[in-house]
């Protein structure tokens, strides 16, 4: 096995360190900044989910500079991005961290996606994720880190960028989940 699908291994496996953490720890633990709430739980699961997100950056620009892209990669690589993102903003979502409009919506998109991108490789069509998928995971990432944070800094200024960012997020996921769909609705659709 290449250092980027264990990388992807790795990541896949912090999945449900964090979501224990998250789930046993009480949220008051350790307070770090009590006057927003920021106790050592969100923060362990905050480290986690950097270093697994640091995984998928480095996993993805390994295999393409060293000719490491495998089969294993291109199935592991999303399902690993697509459960450490869904797994922390539903944890989220449970503790009033985060809208749950916003991560039923986004969540929904994922769903439809994959189904679509199914019935393309059906046909033999492989679709690569697009621009607008990966501004998605960006936006996603950094409202998560900042979720996790309870909005540290900004919410010692009074200034919402968590929110701000995961409506953001949703915003280019339902974007980009249309733009799949207008690409991909022919699969689907041929056989009605």
């Amino acid at each position: 096995m290449n250092l980027p699908n264990k990388l992807t291994l790795m990541r896949i496996l912090m999945v449900p360190a964090a979501a224990i953490i998250y789930l046993a720890v009480p949220a008051d633990w350790a307070p770090v900044v009590p006057s927003i709430g920021l106790g050592g739980r969100d923060l362990i699961v905050f480290a986690i989910f950097a270093i697994a997100s640091f995984t998928d950056f480095l996993d993805g620009n390994i295999a393409r500079s060293r000719n490491l892209i495998t089969s294993f990669g291109k199935f592991a690589d999303p399902i690993a991005d697509k459960l450490l993102v869904n797994t922390l903003l539903i944890l989220l979502a449970w503790s009033h961290q985060a809208s749950v409009a916003a991560v039923l919506l986004m969540t929904a998109r994922d769903l439809i996606v994959d189904g679509l991108r199914m019935s393309a490789a059906k046909s033999g069509e492989v679709v690569s994720a697009g621009w607008w998928g990966k501004v998605k995971t960006v936006l996603q990432m950094f409202a998560i880190a900042l979720l996790l944070l309870h909005n540290w800094p900004f919410a010692l200024i009074g200034l919402p960028v968590a929110q701000i960012l995961l409506w953001a997020a949703c915003a280019a996921s339902l974007y980009s989940g249309w733009i799949y769909f207008e690409k991909l609705k022919k699969y689907v659709l041929e056989t009605m």
